[in-house]
């Protein structure tokens, strides 16, 4: 149907605008989701951490801190909540406050050789390799005879490439426990070769 115009005649066109470059993006959809969960219950530490981490990476860190603080109030001990604040801290560029938090994190784990253990292998996961360090130093004082803890503090310093201190936590490790292929694997990688032993009554044909 056309339009007269002073005098022109003109045709409307009606113009339509390809889906695509209305719809979000995977990521704000996802956001999107996250907050519809949130909404209909608010009481979700998965979702608000999800969302936490996908401001991060966005960059929006007062939004990234205030979701993660909603997981910690409601599970104080989400360790990768704990150490995903930490590392949005040292990102904003508060490394005195990042500092501070971290000292309180891992002074809630001091009576604990595992959740030590749990809490480091979280800030080695999120590439804090200091924190990381104190946390297994911590739970090697409070277990010096686990084969686990040496195990993790070596593969800790060969992902620093420190071969020298990795051979040497490794070894121990399977001196307390030979029955570890994946470390005896990595102590062959290093040039040192072990066997580990068949266990008692198992069937010498039948892998482990």
């Amino acid at each position: 149907m056309g339009r007269e115009i002073s005098g022109v005649q003109c045709e409307v066109v009606k113009v339509a605008i390809p889906v695509e470059e209305i719809s979000l993006t995977p990521v704000e959809q996802r956001k999107a989701e996250l907050l519809e969960r949130i909404e209909r219950r608010f009481e979700r530490p998965d979702a608000h951490f999800e969302l936490g981490k996908l401001y991060q990476v966005d960059g929006l860190w007062d939004k990234a801190e205030y979701e993660y603080n909603i997981v910690l109030r409601f599970v104080p001990g989400h360790r990768e909540a704990q150490t995903a604040l930490v590392k949005l801290l040292l990102q904003r560029g508060d490394e005195a406050k990042a500092n501070q938090y971290a000292d309180i994190y891992i002074g809630q784990v001091s009576g604990s050789a595992h959740n030590s253990l749990v809490l480091g292998h979280e800030f080695q996961k999120q590439g804090l390799g200091d924190y990381a360090h104190r946390c297994y130093q911590q739970a090697l004082r409070l277990a010096p005879s686990s084969a686990r803890i040496h195990k993790q503090i070596g593969y800790y310093y060969l992902s620093r490439n420190d071969k020298a201190r990795a051979l040497e936590y490794l070894k121990r490790s399977f001196q307390l426990d030979p029955y570890q292929p994946e470390v005896a694997g990595e102590l062959g990688r290093l040039g040192v070769v072990v066997k580990v032993p068949q266990k008692t009554g198992q069937n010498p044909k039948m892998p482990d």
